[in-house]
């Protein structure tokens, strides 16, 4: 599932990049000490006790599935009728199954060869979702077929059975019937043994109107009418191969698609809208190039005969990676050549690659239980990279990695309520806290490091091992690293235990000395804390995979270490005493890295000479403002040297440095000098606007029209005058119809002059966003109207969030726009997020859009006393499968308060004397 050159002085003044002297230690350790002492004051240490759960028993498990479905899609409910060829393996009077908002009419045993036993009792287990089957008489060993009648509502959760509301060409609101099981809800579809280790086959069959389109995981094998109505008829798709039951699908809608045969004869259908065919065959290309690149990677063909991916209007996921009928968001599916921007594309491909290698990964082996969901999510969320990059190069894709998934791990999991990789999973309701940044993304960073550390070579080997030996069956973690011990010979477990079984990263810490014509370096290693210098007792130790290169070859390791005790030296053969040396070599290695003062100032040059490749120059930045954010540098001389990327023309690089910005923005939207830290923004984005400019040229590609829409984005918001006027310009043509806006400005274009508009400008966006008939167009619109700043209009946002206009995963977003574009717009969501509580709880439940909410609506605030309003809400208006999440809120107010009282005066400092003295600031900065 789918749920960013300096002077050669500047490293001197940057004081305590090396070990700091002991005065300064004591003074972080003292600051970080109290920071985790008023955690504690505040509960937000340690996460609450975990609910008693047991797994369900073993004595009786499935076979084979027979399940037919009647969808009523006027009264939204359902009928459902269970046969389930079953095993009794110890002899029992009962049998406990998962069970969840559905009503058992009848329910029976028929033992292999004897007579039926008809259920006494149904004793439903709402708190832990399960039933109990009663019977009158022992079931003994053996086979046997168990029968349960039951009924079911379609609900609009969007999890489970469920209805999502579309229209059809003509206007009309209809619903179509649709699932997401992922990961305990297919127990609200039929009575099941819904546990992934739990494996049968299934026989399904959707009883639906004959004017409607019926999908499930396998292709049809019959259809003909049903015998009580002649508008009705009964679809039956062929059996399954043996698989989990939280991968099961079936749709029944209106739909069109567009279709063709993978070189290796596999059907591949992309199912969209009525009348939106077209916006199919992007997807279609992308997924019938992806199934013969994974089947080459894996060597092992694609299982089933057809593989379709199909838009679902409401949707609360990205995408559900169902075996062989893979679900989407309209946005993460659907691309229009005329309307769709660069980065939807890219989107696309990535969400496509990730939900195809899950047919093999997860789907064909499937993980054991939920602790090791992270083997399927952090994997897919790796190889969907590799994927792109090989369907696309000119994506740059791997740069773009560390900026969207490694650094935004590192931010997590630098965190004292972050988790290991690895949880421990009882109850369902801890199951979607675990969809987090730290599954997909730290999971995805280690298995990237991973496999760096073993080579291509091995690596696939290994994979293949892993996937012909459990096969349909279940496995995990463990069995992955036995597989690639095995083809790679190195110690894996070893290694892996220490990324995955412990919580954070490290911080390696380093100093040079030359000795005749080499190199000698000082390693050491200890835990990287967003609030310090690791305080504990006994400091955690990671097996670290380091790569170190020269200026000799910028691009390729000098030498490849695994760092496994807390200090080390090492010796660099043949290094000139003018060379430069760097670690992590592409930012592979999942650690910062602190350098000496003279190690630092010898690399920065690279930065404004282009020497050190794009994704190092990322991660040094990147590095730096995490120091910085931690109290270990001043964020001035992190300041100092963003100006340095003034040359810079790398996409990815410019990424990094806007989000970093960005979070020092909305920190000092706390202060009277917000404006000041604008004119920064304009000063650093303003050069490389003006070499872009507005308009495409000849031989521009992907990552240019990225770049151009990041860079206009942040001149406009931050109110560049030539920029807001230019925007302003080419939107009143743009809704005059006389010039239309591409695809890749509008973003940009809307939230400047909705940022610096009224209330005239937002009745006009939200007449855009009702005539838009793209939902790529609708999203684009409720992600930045959270930009305008006047309080009335910021009131009207918030009430449009809840409106019919907005569809229901939706809503997230728009009231998220409206935390991150201003302050009072921040104090207005939280205040709105209270008041309608109930609401909002009861839309998304267990799911993990009220994660997202409550971390897109709070995170921002930067006063101690707002960690203790917002866990007082949530103590009394408890949300347990975001529990983690508030606790982490909470740790990163603290943290950002702490930033501002320690840094916000010196920043106000610094940028007055860059106003007084431009001149001084813009040599420093042109070198």
């Amino acid at each position: 599932m789918w749920l960013a050159a300096a002077a050669p002085s500047l490293a001197r003044r940057l004081l305590f990049l090396g070990p700091p002297p002991p005065p300064l230690l004591l003074l972080l350790l003292s600051r970080s000490s109290r920071r985790r002492r008023r955690l504690h004051s505040l509960g937000l240490a340690a996460m609450p006790e975990k609910r008693p759960f047991e797994r369900l028993p073993a004595d009786v498990s499935p076979i084979n599935y027979s399940l037919c479905l009647k969808p009523d899609l006027l009264d939204f409910t359902f009928e459902g009728k269970l046969e389930a060829a079953a095993q009794v393996r110890q002899a029992t009077n009962q049998i406990v199954m998962n069970c969840a908002d559905i009503d058992i009419i009848t329910a029976s045993y028929v033992p292999e060869g004897d007579e039926e036993i008809h259920a006494t009792g149904f004793n439903y287990q709402n708190e832990d979702e399960k039933v109990t089957l009663s019977f009158p008489s022992t079931l003994q060993p053996g086979t046997g077929t168990l029968k349960i009648d039951f009924v079911g509502e379609l609900n609009d959760k969007m999890k489970g059975f469920y209805r999502s509301k579309y229209t059809t060409p003509s206007g009309e609101v209809r619903y179509a019937a649709v699932t997401q099981f992922e990961a305990t809800d297919a127990r609200r579809a039929f009575p099941c043994w819904d546990e992934p280790a739990i494996k049968a086959t299934f026989d399904i069959s959707l009883v639906v109107p004959k004017d409607r389109v019926a999908l499930s995981n396998m292709n049809v094998i019959d259809r003909k009418p049903y015998p009580d109505d002649e508008n009705v008829v009964e679809v039956k798709f062929a059996r399954t191969p043996v698989m989990s039951t939280y991968l099961v699908a079936f749709v029944v809608g209106e739909y069109d698609f567009v279709e063709t045969r993978s070189k290796d004869g596999v059907c591949v259908r992309v199912y969209t809208p009525v009348g939106k065919a077209e916006q199919g065959k992007f997807a279609l290309e992308v997924a019938a190039k992806t199934l013969p690149f994974y089947k080459d990677y894996f060597n092992v063909p694609y299982p089933l005969p057809k593989i379709d991916l199909i838009a679902i209007a409401d949707f609360a996921a990205g995408a559900m990676e169902n075996w062989g009928l893979v679900t989407y968001r309209e946005t993460a599916l659907l691309i229009d050549p005329k309307n769709s921007c660069s980065s939807s594309r890219q989107w696309v491909a990535l969400v496509v690659g990730h939900e195809l290698a899950h047919q093999w990964f997860g789907n064909l082996v499937t993980m054991e239980w939920w602790t090791h969901l992270w083997l399927n999510e952090g994997f897919a969320s790796w190889i969907e990279y590799l994927c792109v990059d090989h369907c696309f190069p000119e994506y740059d894709i791997w740069t773009q990695f560390v900026s969207a998934d490694y650094t935004r791990a590192q931010e997590l999991d630098a965190l004292d309520n972050s988790h290991p990789i690895e949880v421990s999973v009882g109850h369902p309701s801890e199951v979607d806290e675990i969809f987090d940044a730290i599954s997909y993304s730290k999971g995805a960073s280690v298995i990237r490091m991973l496999h760096d550390y073993i080579g291509d070579k091995d690596f696939k080997k290994g994979m293949n091992m892993y996937l012909t030996k459990f096969q349909q069956k279940n496995a995990a973690t463990e069995d992955l690293w036995g597989c690639l011990e095995n083809t790679s010979g190195k110690p894996i477990a070893a290694v892996m235990t220490t990324w995955t079984k412990q919580m954070g990263f490290p911080l390696i810490c380093v100093e040079a000395e030359q000795v005749e014509d080499d190199r000698l370096l000082r390693l050491s290693q200890r835990k990287f804390c967003a609030s310090g210098p690791y305080v504990g007792e006994d400091c955690p130790q990671w097996m670290v995979p380091i790569t170190i290169s020269t200026s000799e070859d910028p691009n390729h390791a000098k030498l490849k270490i695994l760092m496994d005790k807390p200090e080390m030296n090492v010796v660099l053969k043949d290094v000139k005493p003018d060379q430069w040396v760097k670690l992590n070599l592409g930012t592979v290695g999942f650690y910062r890295t602190q350098y000496s003062s003279a190690m630092l100032e010898s690399l920065l040059p690279g930065i404004r000479d282009l020497s050190l490749p794009p994704v190092d120059r990322l991660g040094l930045q990147n590095d730096l403002f995490s120091l910085a954010r931690a109290g270990i540098i001043s964020t001035v001389e992190v300041l100092k040297v963003m100006e340095a990327f003034v040359n810079e023309p790398n996409y990815t690089v410019w990424s990094d440095l806007s989000c970093n910005l960005g979070i020092l923005s909305t920190l000092l939207s706390h202060t009277d000098f917000y404006e000041e830290i604008q004119e920064f923004v304009k000063d650093v984005f303003s050069p490389i606007g003006e070499r872009l400019g507005w308009d495409p040229k000849p031989g521009e590609g992907h990552l240019d029209a990225l770049l151009r829409g990041l860079v206009l984005g942040k001149l406009g918001k931050a109110g560049h005058k030539a920029t807001l006027e230019e925007a302003r310009r080419r939107f009143k043509d743009h809704v005059e119809g006389k010039q239309i806006l591409s695809a890749d400005l509008r973003s940009p274009v809307y939230l400047t002059v909705l940022k610096h508009g009224d209330g005239t400008t937002l009745d006009t966006m939200l007449k855009l966003h009702k005539q838009a008939d793209m939902q790529e167009e609708k999203n684009r619109i409720e992600r930045v109207l959270g930009a305008t700043l006047s309080p009335e209009l910021i009131q009207k946002v918030l009430t449009f969030a809840l409106s019919e206009e907005v569809r229901p995963q939706d809503t997230v977003s728009v009231i998220g726009g409206v935390a991150g574009g201003s302050k009072h717009g921040r104090k207005a969501a939280w205040k709105f997020i209270k008041d309608n509580w109930e609401e909002l709880y009861n839309r998304y439940q267990g799911g993990f859009l009220i994660s997202r909410l409550i971390k897109l609506s709070v995170e921002g605030f930067a006063v101690d006393k707002m960690a203790g309003e917002v866990k007082a809400f949530f103590e009394s208006h408890p949300a347990p499968s975001a529990e983690r999440t508030i606790q982490q809120c909470c740790e990163n107010i603290l943290l950002n308060a702490a930033w501002l009282k320690r840094d916000a005066d010196s920043i106000h400092q610094y940028l007055l004397q860059r106003k007084a003295s431009p001149l001084q600031f813009c040599c420093f900065t042109q070198g």
